[in-house]
């Protein structure tokens, strides 16, 4: 059972990560170089943009360091941002699979996928109402508090969405819904007053698409491909 739960991690994880790379250099990362033409000039120049490494989640809140390390533009940049993705991926993967397994079903694309649909939900959906994607240049609150934030809505949300569909009393209902909203009555770390977003809005608003569209994709493929290959190899 733990050698198909890893060997359908592990191939799910490739396939997904290198899936979601693909997407990124044709749809999130050249959103993001361009808005860095705002943010390294204050948000009026168009010169030559820095790189910035995309991630198939892009809404959780990156550590923030000045002057960080960051792989050169070309072939290093896609290669640490693919490797990133693919263990991003893997290691979802990792928790689908183990879920299907715990459940005692014997897994299938269709079953992964539903997993798949619920993961793109807690972890995407649901926290990007409090914190969207953000392009570089926009103003944001304290991370330390945004990642709780986050974390905790994307639990709360994983939660809510397994009370949902594997328990039918009142009761789970009730507190599926509670678990859902209550991140949002609380409400996620806000801006300091006063800032805005370097970028113009219109290419603001084609991110966050864009962004959710990729994860989307990035989600589906995973838990169809992780549910897949661990029928495949439970059955080898």
């Amino acid at each position: 059972m733990l050698r198909s739960i890893v060997f359908a991690s592990v191939v799910a994880g490739v396939l997904a990560g290198a899936l979601v790379t693909a997407m990124q250099m044709v749809g999130t990362t050249p959103l993001i170089l361009h808005a860095e033409t705002f943010e390294n000039a204050g948000g009026h120049s168009h010169d030559e943009p820095a790189d910035v490494a995309a991630s198939p989640d892009a809404v959780a809140p990156a550590a923030e360091e000045e002057e960080a390390w960051a792989p050169a533009d070309g072939a290093e940049r896609t290669l640490y941002t693919g490797a990133a993705n693919i263990l991003t991926a893997i290691g979802y993967a990792l928790v689908l699979t183990g879920l299907l397994s715990l459940r005692g079903t014997d897994g299938g694309w269709r079953e992964g996928l539903l997993w798949g649909l619920g993961g793109f939900a807690a972890v995407m959906l649901a926290p990007m109402i409090g914190l969207p994607p953000e392009l570089p240049g926009s103003p944001a609150g304290d991370l330390g508090a945004r990642q709780v934030w986050w974390i905790g809505t994307a639990v709360a949300t994983a939660v809510g969405i397994a009370l949902i569909a594997f328990r039918r009393e009142p009761w789970a209902a009730v507190l599926a819904v509670v678990l859902i909203a209550a991140p949002h009555v609380i409400g996620a770390p806000l801006p300091p007053d006063g800032e805005h977003a370097l970028a113009p809005l219109p290419l603001e608003r084609r991110f966050i698409i864009v962004a959710t569209v990729t994860s989307f994709v990035f989600w589906a493929a995973l838990g169809a491909l992780s549910g897949a290959f661990l029928r495949r190899f439970k059955t080898a």
